[in-house]
């Protein structure tokens, strides 16, 4: 009789394989998910020098205009990055690599969706409104991305472990 391989079972009844492929394919959507709003922030903002109003820009304007542009660029990179990584590394057996990788490349990747999305408020607000008008929005975008996609999450987990302890479901 072949021995059985010995997996040890966190959460879920799968093996390190299985958690593995649906971990990746967890990550995979929520890359999805990234893309469509880097391509949506990135496509208006490359729009914008077609516009009549667009030479009204004072040098300020256009600074943070050509650092959100970059800003859009390089996460798009970052969400492309585990897409390239995938196909480099398919069947040669390094799937936990991939899926490690992958996550901290998505962490960052979401910083720059954080970035941008502040960034892109703040040029309109300051636009449309003023520059005062802009650093608030800017500055209350921050404070909302701070409470609700670093400090949910946070709190979400300590609940999770006070409640019951076992939170390993990944």
């Amino acid at each position: 009789m072949a021995e059985q391989e010995q997996v040890p079972r966190i959460g879920r009844n799968e093996s390190t394989e299985e958690r593995m492929d649906r971990n990746w394919m967890e990550l995979i959507q929520e890359l999805r998910v990234l893309q469509t709003g880097v391509q949506i922030l990135g496509g208006f903002l490359l729009t914008l020098p077609f516009q009549s109003r667009f030479g009204e820009l004072d040098d300020w304007q256009r600074g943070l205009y050509l650092f959100n542009v970059m800003v859009a660029a390089v996460t798009t990179v970052l969400i492309v990055i585990p897409v390239s990584v995938h196909r480099r590394l398919f069947r040669r057996g390094l799937k936990t690599t991939l899926v490690s990788s992958a996550d901290v490349v998505t962490k960052w990747a979401l910083g720059g969706v954080a970035l941008l999305i502040v960034g892109s408020a703040t040029l309109v607000f300051d636009f449309t409104a003023g520059r005062i008008a802009g650093i608030v929005a800017g500055g209350f975008i921050v404070l909302m991305l701070l409470l609700l996609v670093v400090g949910m999450p946070l709190w979400l987990y300590h609940r999770g472990m006070n409640g019951n302890g076992n939170t390993k479901e990944e």
